[in-house]
């Protein structure tokens, strides 16, 4: 069988600005985002705030929606996280 993978997004606190990623442990993965444990993207925007994600049952799939999610327009990201997580409450908590 093959392990879950999870496409995700993150903003920061204003949520002006929204990063994609994909992960095969979204908990622990949120957790270095959020703690930055990491130099690049996320810690210089410091986004910590995840509002979104998606899971599938192998890396492949997963890649191929990071990617599809990555090439789409910022309003088409919005429209994503707000059918989700019309509060744009993070569910770090409950994952």
């Amino acid at each position: 069988m093959d392990a879950r993978y999870f496409v995700y997004i993150l903003t920061n606190s204003a949520a002006t600005v929204l990063y994609t990623g994909v992960t095969n442990d979204l908990k622990r993965r949120v957790y270095e985002h959020r703690e930055k444990l990491a130099d690049g993207f996320t810690k210089r925007y410091r986004l910590s705030r995840l509002v979104y994600y998606e899971s599938y049952a192998g890396a492949g799939r997963a890649i191929e929606r990071e990617k599809q999610i990555k090439a789409g327009w910022r309003r088409k990201k919005l429209a994503l996280v707000d059918e989700f997580n019309p509060g744009w409450v993070d569910p770090y908590d409950k994952i």
